[in-house]
């Protein structure tokens, strides 16, 4: 209790309390935080699938771009003025996609060709599999629901409506050349803008070159081992006769850009139809070609040369595959990954005060250097146990030699 003089010269006694003063805390709760930024990512996710019709179509123009980008520098590395150079990059993207999109209608077309061949099989795969829904207690109705989807018509619209949602045949294409014109024009300004940005935001410059690096080198090494990938594929089909292997190795390059899952979607098709062709011995030479081929370029040339481009833990790379197929469709599953390290890149990589919870994301270079010390100074202690245990007692005898 401390007494305090008023204006009148009269004592005013003040409770004073005891200890050291605590300002009150400023802001809110971690948790009350931690909630709006999850209220706020669900409204923003749902924006975006809402808009993935047009979305879509421009973040893949985006990353093509970015891939494209070196022959543009390329180029004016050796004087050629700058119209030139973005005319280069629109035309060998341009040429890119067209030579793909033409590879892909030709298989497509081969494959409706052939499909009639075997309706007659797949009429008593249905009735099989129809007969067993029965014998577990499946309604006639449902049953009848099944038998017919494997009728070739309805394969023909299944692959038919699965290709119109990845390319949505007409307006993502004119959408995918515009911004590809106009996103090549204006990449002619980046260089320079970047430099105006650095001395006021180096961090931002440095997560934006960071992010184009890495992506890059994902996509480009990608793109190469998914194509080595999808020609072997199509060796080994056409070696086993498997019906349309060519789109089959189509099928397997796209699928080589979507992690964990990819390898199974590319895998059933050919499993059906070389069971057509070839019984339960095609099935299996066809699984452990696929197996070893995946194996080798995925598990072992891949991680190699990609290197840690992609700080991504298991976890959130399979995580990133669901989330983006769902907001944008098949296009969020191949772009998976240069769209997780996108959000990274604007959340974490240019926010210093972020750069904590790099570790737990993926970012696991120095983790597992600790992890490397950690596991020596165990294997250190441990043996000096086994050898204090080894020893001689104290105080024993040591023997005489005799």
């Amino acid at each position: 209790m401390r007494r305090k003089r008023s204006s009148d010269s009269t004592d005013v006694a003040v409770s004073v309390p005891e200890g050291p003063v605590r300002a009150p805390s400023a802001g809110f709760p971690r948790g009350t935080i931690l909630l709006i930024g999850l209220a706020a990512a669900t409204v923003t996710a749902i924006g975006i699938g809402g808009i993935k019709g047009i979305l879509a179509p421009v973040l893949l123009t985006l990353i093509l771009s970015i891939c494209a980008h070196p022959v543009r520098t390329g180029l004016e590395k050796r004087g050629v003025p700058h119209g030139l150079a973005t005319g280069s990059v629109i035309l060998v993207v341009f040429l890119l996609l067209a030579g793909f999109a033409y590879t892909l209608i030709i298989a497509f077309a081969q494959f409706v060709d052939m499909l009639p061949q075997y309706s007659d099989q797949f009429a008593e795969i249905g009735k099989s599999i129809g007969a067993w829904l029965q014998s577990i207690g499946i309604s006639q109705k449902q049953v009848e629901t099944v038998e017919s989807s494997f009728d070739p018509s309805s394969i023909v619209n299944f692959f038919s409506g699965l290709l119109g949602s990845v390319f949505s045949i007409t307006g993502a294409l004119v959408i995918i050349l515009t911004m590809l014109i106009l996103m090549s024009a204006d990449a002619v300004y980046v260089p320079t803008i970047l430099r105006q940005l650095r001395p006021s935001r180096p961090d931002l410059v440095n997560a934006l070159t960071g992010y184009a690096t890495n992506v890059r080198r994902y996509m480009v090494v990608t793109t190469v081992l998914g194509a080595v990938q999808g020609a072997l594929n199509t060796i080994a089909l056409v070696i086993m006769g498997v019906p349309a292997a060519l789109l089959w190795g189509l099928l397997a390059f796209l699928c080589s850009f979507i992690p964990n899952v990819g390898y199974f979607f590319a895998l059933i098709p050919p499993i059906i139809f070389g069971f057509l062709v070839g019984g339960w011995p095609t099935v299996v030479a066809v699984i452990v070609v696929y197996g070893i081929i995946n194996a080798v370029v995925q598990s072992i040339i891949q991680p190699r040369v990609v290197g840690n481009a992609v700080a991504l833990s298991q976890t959130l790379t399979f995580f990133s595959v669901l989330f983006w197929a769902v907001i944008i469709g098949p296009i969020g599953a191949i772009l998976a990954i240069p769209l997780t390290l996108m959000g990274r890149m604007v959340l974490i990589d240019a926010n210093p005060s972020a750069q904590w919870i790099s570790p737990a994301i993926g970012a696991t270079a120095e983790t597992r250097t600790i992890m490397k010390s950690d596991d020596a100074a165990k294997k250190q202690e441990r043996q000096a146990k086994r050898g204090a245990h080894g020893a001689s007692p104290p105080g024993d005898p040591e023997p005489d030699g005799e």
